[in-house]
């Protein structure tokens, strides 16, 4: 059984996250530049094996686009291309951003590694895929 990678894409940056090989736990893996992640996840796929991607759909508060929905819908289309036997499903990412930056307060990460966005990326990143992994196992 392969890994699920969640992706918390951004312009800038994407924060990554995997699951353990039984797809139970989700962990934060890494933040990269969004030029690099497609060969990111290439490397991932060499190495572990990867079944499923969970991408981070950003809407507001009524459930409508974001200025940031139509690039995650691009790279979604990207991520089709180049992984095509893989299945690739889109998850409410609404106030990931705030729930990651509260569990490094909470964990005790100084203010200063706080203001690194790349570990708010990934903390993100793994919200989204712990989020979506409990919602399948109740199906």
């Amino acid at each position: 059984m392969g890994r699920i990678v969640a992706i918390d894409y951004g312009s800038k940056r994407v924060g990554l996250a995997v699951t353990d090989p039984l797809q139970i736990i989700a962990t934060p893996l890494d933040t990269v530049h969004s030029k690099d992640v497609i060969a990111v996840l290439q490397d991932i796929e060499a190495k572990d094996g990867i079944d499923a991607f969970v991408v981070g759909m950003p809407k507001n508060l009524q459930n409508l686009d974001t200025d940031a929905t139509n690039q995650v819908r691009h790279f979604i289309n990207l991520l089709k291309k180049r992984f095509p036997e893989k299945k690739i499903h889109a998850h409410d990412e609404r106030f990931t951003s705030k729930m990651a930056l509260q569990a490094l307060i909470t964990g005790g990460m100084k203010k200063k590694d706080r203001r690194n966005k790349a570990n708010v990326d990934k903390v993100s990143a793994a919200i989204i895929l712990q989020s979506y992994l409990e919602s399948t196992s109740s199906l």
